[in-house]
């Protein structure tokens, strides 16, 4: 009997550590909370840079000076997602300060578009070394954060910056050349990739392309 007594004692003790695990504190409502609905907390951007913290979570974190989060106006219509921080980034903590950064505010300029009326972040926060690019084990550390910075901003359109921004946020491994200038939906929310400002300045001739593309984010964000 003792032997049993103990059995369930442990089985009750593992499915509290369950529920607890999951969240669940307590078995008990009162008579108030029975009938209620319950409300949740909703979480803000700084509580979610705070959740970030200190980031370990890949190997990024071994060779980075500064966790770049993201920046800018946090009820834009217009989320800008590159790829990852750079030199200058790194250095000062924010997305978008180096000579691709300058250019990408002249490019948000180019329709009437102040930087700071948009929110700017990256897939990864933390700089690659050498500037390559981020690998998926990487990203998807970053990913649960990214998506996150989404649901809060609650942008109506995302402009996508590279390759590994499209690729990442529309689940695809098409590239690049094949995804700029069209219109995806990523959950209710209009995504349109073009080229990313460090490849215009190493290929100028895309300008163009790049401008046909933003022309279509300003005609978008004119829309109800």
């Amino acid at each position: 009997m003792d032997e049993e007594i103990g059995e369930i004692i442990q089985d009750l003790k593992s499915y509290l550590e369950y529920l607890t695990g999951i969240g669940i504190h307590s078995l008990v409502a009162s008579e108030t909370e029975a009938h209620e609905p319950s409300s949740s907390h909703v979480m803000t951007l700084e509580e979610v840079r705070k959740e970030l913290g200190d980031c370990k979570r890949c190997k990024l974190h071994r060779a980075r000076r500064t966790i770049v989060f993201g920046e800018g106006n946090e009820e834009s219509s217009l989320m800008v997602i590159g790829e990852g921080p750079g030199y200058d980034e790194d250095f000062q903590g924010r997305p978008f300060v180096g000579k691709a950064g300058q250019l990408l505010t002249k490019i948000l300029q180019s329709i009437n578009l102040p930087r700071e009326k948009v929110y700017i972040t990256n897939v990864v926060k933390c700089r690659p070394p050498q500037n390559r690019n981020p690998e998926p084990d990487e990203i998807q550390s970053c990913h649960p954060f990214l998506m996150k910075q989404i649901t809060l901003i609650q942008p109506k359109i995302i402009c996508a910056l590279g390759t590994f921004s499209a690729q990442t946020l529309l689940k695809t491994d098409t590239k690049i050349t094949a995804l700029r200038g069209r219109l995806f939906d990523l959950d209710g929310i209009k995504v349109i990739p073009t080229y990313h400002p460090a490849f215009l300045l190493r290929n100028p001739e895309r300008k163009r392309e790049v401008w046909e593309d933003m022309k279509k984010i300003a005609e978008l964000m004119q829309t109800r």
